[in-house]
């Protein structure tokens, strides 16, 4: 606002107001007037910029509806088995199958696909994995539920090469890790909560009714992405950076190599917790599942928190953690509270990781490259999950369960002395 000073007219003193020459020649004074004031100055720092919740909450719901899509045969493979009229064993490879399609289909589907809208290519993903989980319901042949599952891993490789770096591109810059973090979390809400609601479900609705519910879900949410998530156009060809380029990108080897290693360890002991855990508690794992489960949570929780501003220090507290509860397992793993504890700093520590991991990929690459990079992350997730837990499974039917986390703490070690050194870069 203007000064008095300088908008008032002046004021003049006139002992004959109606004499057009005053006695008094003095020429016309202004009245003191108070110096102008300088405009407050903010003290406050400004509210960080907010985030895009509906769209996040979409994503997130995308992510959940992925997991049990995944994981959920593990949980039913008795249903299965007599759904189908194989072997448990035969059941239980719909999750092998799974998993080797995600990995297969990962890089050369999200190659072809980087010229596409993104929100096309994310809701045809969805409505994907409503197609293979409709298929699977209505399905009386082992063969044709088999291909169905491939289709939904296929999906899966797409689905996870796009989710981290959509998060990022809705964000604000400055708020990226919390997005990508929100994301993320529908996968440990969907480990630590969804997989054991939909096998309750499955006791009520069968096993069928279960993956119709799936179905539905997929439609949903590709509904809701429609409408709140943004779209981006897809990368020209002539902007288009080769994939074997951006596989070269400085730093970005590292990463690859940090979620290799984590994968290696986590899984290598986590596939068997329950011979593992079963010394000290007996035949509780369920309970120790809802521990590990419920500090995930808390890890991702806590990732958010810090993925924007101090992201190299908080990987390294991570990975540290997931170390020492690998040394207290393999230590004195035996005793129920050390074990109860050890796997809440796991799950805590684990949660947070591949967050802050996908965060530096994201901000290695760039939002509009980061769908390529994390096709390549993806397939390296899936080669660490296949070759950790066949690991696992040797050490267990060679040494026992003991040694679970004496063979996977080098892992881990690796992944940390590679962010340590500073051959990890996270900004």
């Amino acid at each position: 606002m203007p000064s008095p000073s300088a908008s008032s007219p002046a004021t003049r003193t006139d002992p004959h107001p109606g004499d057009p020459h005053p006695a008094d020649p003095r020429p016309t004074e202004h009245p003191r007037a108070t110096p102008p004031q300088a405009a407050p100055t903010a003290t406050t720092t400004p509210a960080p910029p907010r985030l895009p919740l509906p769209a996040l909450l979409a994503l997130f719901t995308a992510a959940f509806g992925a997991v049990l899509t995944e994981l959920l045969p593990a949980g039913l493979l008795p249903q299965l088995s007599a759904g189908l009229n194989v072997s448990e064993a035969s059941a239980g490879f719909l999750v092998t199958g799974y998993a080797a399609a995600s990995c297969l289909a990962a890089i050369p589907l999200t190659a072809a696909l980087r010229g596409v809208r993104r929100r096309r290519v994310l809701i045809t993903a969805l409505l994907g994995f409503a197609l293979a989980n409709a298929v699977t319901a209505g399905s009386g042949a082992y063969a044709v539920t088999f291909a169905a599952r491939l289709l939904a891993g296929a999906m899966g490789g797409v689905l996870w090469a796009m989710l981290a770096g959509y998060a990022a591109r809705i964000a604000p810059p400055e708020r990226r890790g919390a997005a990508i973090a929100l994301v993320l979390a529908g996968i440990t809400v969907a480990l630590a909560l969804g997989i054991p609601a939909g096998t309750t479900v499955a006791a009520y609705v069968g096993w069928r009714g279960t993956f119709a519910l799936l179905a539905v879900l997929g439609v949903a949410v590709a509904a809701w992405a429609r409408w709140k998530v943004p779209d981006f156009p897809g990368e020209a060809a002539a902007d288009r950076t080769p994939l074997r380029r951006i596989a070269k990108l400085p730093g970005l080897r590292p990463i690859l190599a940090v979620t290799l290693f984590l994968l290696l360890g986590h899984q290598a002991v986590y596939t068997y917790l329950a011979p593992l855990s079963e010394r000290a508690v007996g035949d509780r794992t369920g309970v120790v599942l809802l521990v590990f489960g419920g500090a995930t949570v808390a890890g991702i929780w806590a990732a958010g928190l810090v993925a924007d501003r101090r992201p190299r220090a908080a990987l390294v507290a991570a990975l540290g953690g997931v170390a020492a509860a690998l040394t207290l397992l393999g230590a004195a793993g035996g005793l129920p509270a050390v074990l109860f504890a050890a796997v809440a700093l796991w799950g805590a520590a684990f949660g947070a990781a591949p967050t802050l991991i996908q965060t530096a990929l994201v901000t290695l690459a760039g939002p509009d490259r980061a769908d390529a990079a994390t096709s390549l992350q993806a397939t390296v997730y899936n080669i660490g999950i296949a070759v950790g837990s066949l690991a696992g499974g040797v050490v267990l039917g060679s040494t026992g369960s003991g040694m679970l986390p004496w063979v996977a703490l080098p892992m881990v070690l690796a992944a940390l002395g590679a962010v340590a050194v500073g051959r990890f870069r996270t900004t």
